[in-house]
């Protein structure tokens, strides 16, 4: 049976979304509705994508019967709104990360869902990568002994960003690239960390361009973070154990690591017939299917992605913004 999506917002990673989508079989997968708050926009989107049904408002797509999933790829801001209103038409979800602004609204936001029986997922789309589940896989197999420490660092120039840089945009790092390094600090350790430290870097509107973190979990093990928007960073992330260790390059969204005995594994990208916007945005396409098939089981949480590590990370970004002196108006 098809999974009928629609897609609320018609920027750039929706594009890519669209795209990722584009690259599974139609049997499976059809992409129905687009909505946006300009309605010219959404026509534009549609007619790239060829997608039969264009809405100039998010409401329009939540009162469409067609649609079975929403996928929203708005500013993190209207994440809460826009999530909401899908689950409140009776919509399943798969919302962008970071899931919400901080902890309070991504706990109303899967509460909602909860109460409504309906599939809610934060888009952690590095994990459904074959990558990060044969990591995992060598992780529980003993293959790395114990893992003690996780190192992850992430960052690029985006200082000319607006959605990074913006407070009204919900901008800074650790919305944005702090989430990427959370989740695979989490990924290594499969436990909410017992301390966390950070320091930090702001730019004039009070919003983090800068973090260095440290994740303290049981038995001493340690997260270590790097992520800013200043400069290209190593944009990797091993996993040591006591056995030996993995390194997973372009982490958030990879095709290559480097495996316990040296070697390096690959998997190479569905194809697509649209250039992304985004590096290896066609494996997108790996967290559609992984929702398709979580849904089709009946399932409202995917074991990779569940409610309780959504939060977890959430509490982790408002702990690390505290420390460094970021607040958002969600906040108060």
């Amino acid at each position: 049976m098809a999974l009928r999506w629609g897609i609320a917002s018609a920027g750039k990673i929706s594009h890519d979304f669209a795209v990722g989508l584009s690259t599974l079989p139609a049997s499976d997968h059809k992409l129905v509705a687009i909505a946006a708050r300009q309605k010219d926009r959404a026509e534009e989107f549609a007619k790239t994508h060829g997608i039969p049904n264009a809405f100039g408002s998010y409401k329009e797509l939540a009162q469409f019967a067609d649609v079975d999933i929403v996928y929203v790829g708005a500013l993190n801001p209207q994440h809460l709104e826009i999530a909401s209103l899908f689950l409140e038409h009776g919509k399943h979800v798969l919302c962008e990360k970071p899931l919400c602004m901080n902890y309070k609204q991504s706990k109303q936001l899967t509460d909602l869902a909860k109460s409504k029986n309906l599939f809610l997922m934060e888009a952690i789309w590095s994990r459904f990568f074959p990558a990060y589940q044969y990591t995992r896989q060598q992780i529980k197999n003993g293959a790395l002994g114990e893992i003690k420490e996780v190192e992850v660092a992430f960052g690029f120039d985006l200082s000319g960003v607006d959605r990074l840089t913006k407070k009204d945009l919900g901008g800074g790092v650790v919305l944005d690239l702090g989430v990427y390094t959370i989740q695979a600090s989490q990924w290594g350790f499969q436990e909410a960390p017992e301390k966390v430290i950070a320091k930090g870097e702001l730019n004039e509107e009070g919003v983090d361009k800068y973090v260095e973190a440290e994740l303290h979990y049981s038995g001493g093990r340690v997260g270590k973070l790097t992520f800013g928007a200043k400069e290209e960073l190593a944009n990797r992330a091993i996993f040591k154990g006591t056995k030996g260790q993995i390194t997973i390059h372009n982490f958030w969204s990879p095709t290559k690591i480097t495996d316990v005995d040296g070697q390096e594994k690959e998997w190479p990208l569905p194809k697509a017939k649209l250039e992304t916007k985004y590096k290896n945005s066609e494996g997108l396409s790996y967290e559609a299917e992984a929702t398709r098939k979580t849904i089709l089981s009946g399932k409202t949480e995917n074991e990779f992605v569940t409610h309780n590590e959504s939060l977890i990370i959430a509490k982790i970004q408002d702990e690390i913004r505290r420390q460094i002196g970021v607040v958002f108006p969600e906040d108060q």
